[in-house]
């Protein structure tokens, strides 16, 4: 019985170790996620604005 306390003790520190790992993992998921949504907009804005430029300039990529 006193063999299993300590064991109990070392699995109970185990698994919040390993939740806290995990809880980690998730904020650097969301995180990572958030950083690449706003990166694929930047991106969009980027590209929108440039063929705005380009309609209103009436310049085009093709050579005559």
């Amino acid at each position: 019985m006193r063999a299993l306390l300590p064991l109990s003790v070392g699995l109970a520190l185990l698994c919040s170790g390993c939740a806290v790992v995990a809880v980690a993992d998730a904020a650097v998921t969301v995180a990572v996620t958030t950083v690449k949504v706003a990166a694929t907009v930047a991106e969009t804005t980027v590209d929108i604005a440039a063929a705005g430029v380009k309609a209103a300039t009436g310049s085009s990529d093709e050579k005559k």
